[in-house]
């Protein structure tokens, strides 16, 4: 395998746990949602310059609810540097509710790789009702 191919199959591997957890949102399935975290970790959001934080398991409870309306978070042009056993993934993202955009902003998750596999570390995000020009 050659370094461009070896560097995004490792890139993928990192991305993996973020889509599965974003997965676990859409389907607001709070175990499937806790499955890719690192125990302990957490999330700041950011709104309206205030921050929020929150763990992984009081954030997989509050999204993990059944609900009427359809959830979908979606991440583009991610930027991914990886050290070793450390990576952090930057990107913008879309979080639309039944298929319409809500909010946007950036995304900033700390992976860490855990017996081989990589675990978000925590997550903070930006957040924003503007989100036309975007």
């Amino acid at each position: 395998m050659c370094a461009a191919s070896a560097q995004l199959a490792e890139e993928q591997a990192v991305l993996a746990p973020i889509r599965a957890m974003f997965d676990g949102m859409s389907k607001r399935d709070a175990t499937a949602i806790k499955a890719p975290t690192l125990p302990g970790g957490a999330m700041v959001l950011m709104r309206d310059g205030k921050a929020t934080q929150m763990t992984f398991e009081s954030f997989a409870e509050r999204v993990g609810k059944p609900g009427t309306t359809a959830i979908e978070e979606r991440i583009h042009n991610p930027l991914v540097r990886i050290d070793n056993d450390l990576a952090v993934v930057w990107a913008p993202f879309e979080f639309l509710v039944d298929g319409k955009v809500d909010h946007c902003g950036t995304d900033l998750f700390d992976m860490v790789r855990v017996d081989g596999k990589w675990v978000i570390a925590s997550v903070a995000d930006t957040g924003t009702k503007a989100c036309a020009s975007r």
